[in-house]
């Protein structure tokens, strides 16, 4: 008995221990902050004398001197061929301004107050279709007094010298981004952090916005610059797949671009975003090229599923799995094609990193969800990878998996409805501006398809959510054909 006892207490000393080691990891771990569940709601009210603006919500204040803001587009429609964008007076891309951001979690905000950041900024509109809408995007670049980049921490998010001012006007839920972006952080090692905010700009308020780290060289992002050695990569670095850059020397010529299998229909393009052109030499673009390259070659040969020389010696499969689920379940299929982007680490492997949500859920302006189908198993790297029957099961299993938690239709309107409840009249205040767009922005086709108010965006999107979940319930088995041995005989050993 007395043995028996202590191997009792050993046993419970052993759980015990377990349990606090599970819990000093999950203290030292990742955490994704969710301003709607952490931030001060606006249940207080207005805590002023009403003669100012008085939000909960972080407001920033950017003044240009009254000078237009560089970016906009020089024709008037989208998608009539190339077009220039407008410049400052001596030719710039970037305007030199002035930004102040009130956040205290503490108290309301007002522009009168005292900043919790103020820093000199370089701006300019950003965004390629949502350049043409009303209520502008814009990227902004902190500065020092010298004009060099500046990192600042942002409303509780970590330091950066880059990011991406977004103003929801495509998606009248307002929402799409800052709850897309904060689920894939929960699934994915790494999304771009983001917090809602109000803007004013040259004394005029511009409504709701979305501060947002843009994918470069963060600290969560683990990228890290360091120069190339005898033409191979010893630096981490970010690629895009999407319209090309105008720099052509982070335009590169990687395999599948040079085989036709991307880029001549659309003139899509892999460019380099990371590292910037200051750092960017042509020896390390001709190296990341390099190593993009080796990467495809070795998918698209008959050793892409190979456990030594294979496709998992090159990417992070739970990245890809949970991407490639992302997007599906959202009916994102600006992915894999356009504002697609894959990390690099230092000696790491290639992960994918979701941005841009607008039109997800469907908000396209053409319906892409009837009938009800999967599409990115036929985008350029998904197209080899499905045809391993291993990957197809990961992405199956992991399906399941967020099912019964991220991606439950109960998780997902809760996630809803918490979030419009944080932002409370600031919803008002945005379509007190903005509001005109029900009816004379409508570009949805069918017409039917454009909502009549706010409730109604919102409904669409839980509609949307309940039906395509039903869908990819029943359906999901279907992906096993794509790696079923008989459709890839040619490519098997």
């Amino acid at each position: 008995m007395k043995y028996k006892l202590l191997g009792i207490a050993a046993l419970a000393v052993v759980l015990l221990c377990a349990l606090l080691a599970a819990a000093v990891e999950a203290e030292d771990g990742p955490f994704r902050y969710h301003q709607h569940l952490e931030a001060r709601g606006p249940e207080a009210g207005c805590d002023c004398d009403g003669s100012q603006l008085c939000t909960h919500l972080p407001l920033v204040i950017i003044d240009t001197g009254g000078v237009e803001i560089p970016g906009e587009p020089l024709d008037e429609e989208y998608g009539d061929g190339e077009t220039g964008f407008t410049t400052t007076a001596d030719g710039a891309d970037m305007l030199s301004a002035r930004i102040s951001v009130m956040d205290d979690e503490t108290r309301n905000h007002h522009p009168s107050d005292e900043p919790d950041l103020e820093t000199d900024t370089l701006i300019r509109v950003r965004g390629n279709s949502s350049r043409y809408f009303d209520k502008k995007s814009y990227l902004l670049r902190f500065t020092d007094e010298k004009g060099e980049y500046e990192d600042h921490e942002v409303m509780g998010m970590d330091a950066h010298y880059e990011w991406a001012l977004y103003g929801p006007y495509l998606d009248k839920s307002l929402i799409r981004n800052y709850m897309w972006y904060n689920i894939a952080g929960e699934i994915m090692d790494y999304a771009p952090n983001v917090r809602f905010c109000e803007v004013i700009l040259n004394g005029e308020y511009q409504g709701l916005y979305v501060m947002v780290e843009t994918i470069t060289n963060g600290v969560d992002c683990r990228v890290n610059v360091s120069e190339p050695v005898d033409n191979t990569t010893s630096t981490g670095y970010v690629l895009r797949l999407d319209r090309g850059s105008e720099n052509e020397l982070k335009n590169i010529n990687n395999f599948t671009y040079y085989t036709y299998r991307i880029g001549q229909l659309h003139n899509f393009r892999v460019n380099i975003v990371y590292p910037k052109s200051g750092a960017l030499t042509l020896e390390l673009a001709d190296a990341i090229e390099q190593d993009l390259s080796d990467f495809e070659k070795t998918i698209y040969s008959f050793d892409y599923d190979s456990e030594i020389y294979g496709y998992r010696t090159w990417i992070d499969v739970d990245s890809f799995v949970a991407y490639f689920i992302l997007n599906e379940f959202t009916c994102n299929y600006d992915a894999g094609t356009l504002s697609t982007y894959l990390c690099k680490d230092i000696g790491g492997k290639y992960r994918f990193c979701i941005w841009d949500f607008n039109s997800a859920c469907e908000n396209y302006e053409f319906v892409t969800t009837e009938p009800q189908h999967f599409e990115l198993q036929n985008t350029i790297w998904y197209l080899m990878l499905f045809k391993d029957e291993e990957f197809v099961e990961n992405v199956i299993r992991r399906y399941h998996e967020l099912r019964k938690n991220w991606l439950s239709n109960e998780y997902l309107t809760n996630y809803i409805d918490e979030t419009i409840a944080y932002l409370g009249p600031a919803i008002d205040r945005n379509f007190e501006v903005w509001g005109y767009t029900f009816e004379e922005y409508r570009p949805l086709a069918p017409d039917s398809r454009n909502p009549a108010d706010y409730d109604a965006a919102v409904d669409q999107m839980k509609e949307f959510i309940a039906e395509r979940g039903e869908w990819m319930d029943e359906h999901i088995d279907i992906l096993r054909q794509y790696g079923h041995p008989s459709k890839n005989k040619k490519f098997n050993h």
